[in-house]
Parts: structure tokens; C-alpha cells; sequence
């Protein structure tokens, strides 16, 4: 019964995150963005995570989200919010989305020990602990990579639109 829900909920996701990508309008492409994360939460809650369901509710869905409707609406391009797509590189994208597909799939299936038990949910604390000793690196670029983003939407927000009059 788990696996059914697991797959439906997995379903669903992979549907909002197809209208996601698919949406010809930036602000409904948001949205369905918005929905995909709130998918993700789901999922981290059936794994027995439901930290991670919580940070990813409130980082992504609550912090990204905001940032991303934001910057749609500082742009101030309200009137023109349809996305221009090339329809000729769709097959490209679906030939580079089904490789890196066949090697997450292949990559996992191959990797030893993933049928093992779980030795216990991590607590906050060990979670933590991690965070900011062995994967402190990984937890620094992340935290420059998401400045970094933070400095270029407002230096992409304040520059003068075209044809724009002050």
C-alpha cells in the first residue's frame, strides 16, 4: 500500500514538474516550481524524514519561492511573461534528459548496500554535527553559490529595461 502511494505521489511530481518546464507562462511556470518542491516534501515525510520535509518546506517551497515570484515581478515585464521556447531542441533535451537519466538509474542500481536496512534516523543534532565538520566545505559553497545568486537577481532587477523611461 506504501509503494502505491509512494508511486502516485512520485507521479504527481514528475507531472508538476514536466508543467513546470512545459508552462508558456513564467509566473504559472513558478507556480507548478512551487508545486514540484511541495512534492519533494511529501516524498522526504513517506521516507520517515520529516526534517528534511521541513527544511525543504521551508527553504525551498517558503525561501525560493519567494525569491523566484520576486524576481518575476521586479522585472517588471508584466505584460510580455510568455517564455519563448525553440520547439526543433526538444528532441535534444529529451535525448540529454533520458542519458542523464540512464546513468542516475544505472549509477544506482549498481551501488552496493542500498537494500540494507536503515540503522536508525539521524537525529538534529547528528545532522548538524555533520554539517559543519565533515561536510563543512560542501556547506560553504552552497552558501556562496546562493549569495552569489541572491547579488546577480538584484543586479539582474535593477538594470533599466529597454526602451524603459525613469
Amino acid at each position: 500500500m506504501m509503494q502505491v502511494a509512494f508511486g502516485l505521489v512520485a507521479a504527481c511530481l514528475l507531472l508538476a514538474a514536466l508543467f513546470s518546464i512545459g508552462s508558456k507562462n513564467l509566473v504559472h511556470g513558478v507556480l507548478w516550481l512551487g508545486a514540484t518542491l511541495a512534492m519533494t516534501a511529501v516524498l522526504y515525510l513517506m521516507l520517515d524524514a520529516p526534517f528534511l520535509a521541513g527544511i525543504q518546506l521551508l527553504l525551498y517551497v517558503g525561501g525560493v519561492m519567494t525569491l523566484m515570484v520576486f524576481g518575476v515581478m521586479l522585472t517588471r515585464r508584466h505584460a510580455d511573461l510568455a517564455v519563448l521556447r525553440e520547439q526543433r531542441r526538444k528532441s535534444r533535451g529529451a535525448f540529454v534528459a533520458a542519458a542523464l537519466f540512464g546513468t542516475l538509474a544505472g549509477a544506482t542500481v549498481t551501488t552496493p548496500g542500498l537494500d540494507a536496512p536503515a540503522a536508525g534516523s539521524a537525529t538534529t543534532v547528528e545532522l548538524g554535527r555533520a554539517l559543519l565538520t565533515e561536510h563543512l566545505l560542501a556547506f560553504e559553497v552552497v552558501s556562496v553559490l546562493l549569495l552569489g545568486a541572491l547579488i546577480g537577481s538584484v543586479v539582474l532587477a535593477r538594470k533599466r529595461d529597454f526602451g524603459a523611461t525613469r
